[in-house]
């Protein structure tokens, strides 16, 4: 008897631990124990001086590059993952303005990220921002505190509307992060080579999209119920933009609210301003 009693508990506690996972809050706690656990297996590994899963052959960079088409100089456009912790790369060829568009060179482990999914909101609070950033020569830092490093540029038009706060948000090298990206020093070292190569090759400033996820319909609809669920289906429209055209898209704040239109291939990417764009944007 006891023993069937003993079973039904335990079977009604993994129902009720089932079920729980289900919910907003479930999946929340999934997605930390996700994050957490690639954290402690970047940071270990970073400590150990061994290559992070996934890393390219860094010492191989014209020859990757040349097999996609691209150069050093050519312009440049940059995805972030953070469930996945992955920063994508991708450049255009012959200035973006050849009928591919953009075309993905390189996807990096990244090291360490610091906070959990959803976007900063206030000095302090240890979050990586999400959103759709532009970086300018201004931004660069060859002397950071971590190796090298570049400002995302937060807050932008779209989080002072929201009333956030924060200062000096970064990708830069090493493995810790108090709010940036940190990608150790061998990976930062090729993106800053890449990037200052753009910037001073004629691309007024780069776009980079800070994502939460890869933003599959899959990976949306295990996230109902989360609070930023409209925010991130903003920034789903723009990474769908980018999808279908491989240009960068322009992003604008409509409404308090992230608006996207296609971007122009060969054209500057603009900085993120007021205004609603256009009935080709990618909005409702």
């Amino acid at each position: 008897m006891i023993w069937r009693i003993l079973f039904g508990i335990v079977v009604a506690v993994g129902i009720g631990a089932a079920v729980y996972l289900m919910t907003p809050e479930g999946r929340q706690l999934l997605d930390r124990i996700r994050i957490n656990a690639t954290r402690t297996e970047h940071v270990a590994l970073w400590g150990a001086g061994r290559k992070l899963p996934g890393t390219p052959a860094l010492d191989k960079l014209d020859e990757r590059l040349a097999a996609k088409g691209v150069k050093v100089g050519d312009p440049i456009f940059i995805r972030i993952f953070k469930l996945e912790s992955k920063l994508e790369l991708w450049m255009a060829k012959d200035g973006g303005t050849d009928d591919g568009g953009f075309v993905h060179v390189a996807t990096y482990p990244i090291c360490f990220w610091s906070g959990r999914l959803g976007p900063k909101q206030q000095e302090g609070d240890l979050q990586a921002p999400e959103g759709y950033y532009t970086v300018d020569e201004g931004q660069l830092n060859p002397n950071s505190r971590w190796h090298r490093s570049f400002n995302l540029g937060f807050p932008n038009t779209f989080d002072k509307a929201q009333g956030r706060t924060g200062s000096y948000l970064m990708v830069h090298g090493g493995c810790a992060s108090v709010g940036c990206y940190a990608m150790t020093n061998a990976v930062v070292d090729e993106l800053w080579q890449l990037v200052t190569a753009a910037l001073e090759n004629g691309q007024p400033r780069f776009a980079v999209l800070a994502l939460p996820f890869r933003m599959t319909e899959d990976n949306m609809h295990k996230r109902e119920g989360y609070p930023w669920r409209d925010f991130w289906a903003d920034l789903a429209r723009g990474d769908a933009l980018f999808e279908k055209t491989h240009v960068p898209p322009k992003a604008s704040v409509c409404d308090g609210r992230y608006a996207f239109a296609p971007g122009e291939k060969g054209a500057p990417v603009p900085e993120v301003e007021e205004g609603c764009p256009g009935p080709l944007a990618i909005r409702d």
